[in-house]
């Protein structure tokens, strides 16, 4: 009866640590697996209204043509808006300005500039993703979806970059930039493959400059100010500038896309991106905890053998 008594003891000593490994495990899986999607919209449903938003003022040099709203915040209160018709406080009209008004101050724009922090603190808070190598994304020729930072440099896009969903209707890009976003006349930023759930998002530390004639997509994030030089066009996102102005020359800009990014809310103004949230820095103590089971487990093994 001894015997088997002790048998049993051994078993039962033998067998808890695998329950712990077990639950270890399962801890480290859920602390340490892939990110959970961003529960609300990157752009909040004001800040998404607007397909140009200053931080100071926007200047623009007639004919504009925009969908979608236009406006400042300041917080001097200066709220200058010229090149569009405009009243202090009060959303006016604008043959530029279609699907939208033009709002110099007001409850409103105060608000975007409001969830416009906020949105640039969430991209931020993605971490840096993949670092590219180059600061020209030419260089790249083709990008899947994920997080990208760019290094600065006299131009970030000389040419066309091409980023391709692989099919995937919810396909995100975000493009952290530490410093600015230049791009040379001429050139093109092309999606393909994806459908109304992408999002592209472009997270600019201090300013954007979006040069002669060049074809951009997506949402510009800028902390300081935003340039648009002469008919540069972005037909599927906003300029949106956190401190400074916007600046406007003949351009068109569209909070509202077409084709295949129909119903996308402009690359997405609308809908919560799945985008990956980095891992609380939990890891080196899970690593603790689990070398103090195995330490357990190995001294439950040697005294069961004994």
């Amino acid at each position: 009866m001894r015997i088997g008594s002790e048998y049993t003891r051994r078993a039962q000593v033998a067998g808890r640590p695998g329950r712990k490994w077990i639950l270890a495990l399962a801890v480290m899986g859920a602390c340490c697996g892939p990110g959970a999607a961003l529960a609300t919209p990157i752009l909040g449903s004001d800040l998404a209204s607007f397909t140009v938003l200053g931080g100071s003022t926007v200047t623009n040099v007639p004919p504009s043509t925009i969908e979608g709203n236009v406006g400042v915040w300041s917080s001097g209160g200066a709220n200058a808006i010229t090149g569009f018709n405009s009243s202090p406080g009060v959303a006016t009209s604008d043959p530029q300005v279609t699907g939208g008004s033009v709002y110099a101050g007001g409850a409103l724009a105060q608000s975007a500039q409001g969830e416009l922090t906020t949105a640039i603190n969430d991209l931020a808070s993605l971490g840096p993703g993949t670092t590219l190598t180059n600061a020209d994304l030419t260089l790249a020729g083709t990008l899947a979806p994920g997080v990208y930072t760019v290094p600065a440099g006299t131009t970030n896009l000389s040419g066309m970059l091409t980023l391709d969903g692989g099919g995937d209707a919810n396909a995100f890009w975000v493009f952290q930039m530490p410093s600015t976003l230049i791009t040379s006349p001429n050139s093109v930023v092309n999606i393909i493959n994806t459908g109304s759930g992408a999002g592209l998002y472009w997270n600019v530390g201090s300013s954007a400059t979006i040069d002669t004639n060049t074809t951009f997509l997506g949402n510009i994030l800028a902390s300081a100010s935003i340039t648009m030089n002469t008919t540069a066009t972005d037909f599927c996102g906003r300029a949106l500038a956190s401190t400074g102005a916007v600046t406007l020359q003949q351009n068109s800009l569209s909070g509202t896309c077409s084709g295949m990014l129909a119903g996308s809310g402009g690359l997405n103004g609308g809908s919560a991106v799945s985008v990956p949230v980095p891992a609380p820095p939990t890891l080196p103590l899970l690593v603790l905890g689990l070398a103090g089971v195995g330490f357990a487990y190995a001294r439950r093994r040697r005294s069961a053998a004994e």
